[in-house]
């Protein structure tokens, strides 16, 4: 599986408070964005895919509302997890 509990917990510790913070929201958007790009690579192998293409494009409605939730409550962390993830908008 690509995604194990190890790999979860690296992401958490790395953009959360610790590793066992999985509510926190640069937490959230750090996983998403990895799930994200996993999907992104299977999906130029699988062009056909549209169960795949489904779970992208609402992995990214999901991440596109954490951002804007933490751009309204907190100007300065939704800069630094768009800095360090390197998302665009």
């Amino acid at each position: 599986m690509y995604l194990s509990t190890e790999k979860k917990k690296e992401i958490f510790k790395k953009h959360g408070k610790s590793e066992n913070d999985t509510g926190s929201a640069e937490g959230q958007i750090a996983l998403f964005t990895y799930r994200i790009a996993h999907l992104t690579g299977h999906l130029k192998n699988n062009r056909k895919d549209y169960g795949t293409q489904r779970a992208l494009q609402l992995l990214v409605g999901k991440r596109r509302s954490l951002l804007d939730y933490l751009k309204k409550k907190d100007i300065e962390r939704y800069r630094a997890i768009v800095k360090e993830l390197g998302l665009r908008r």
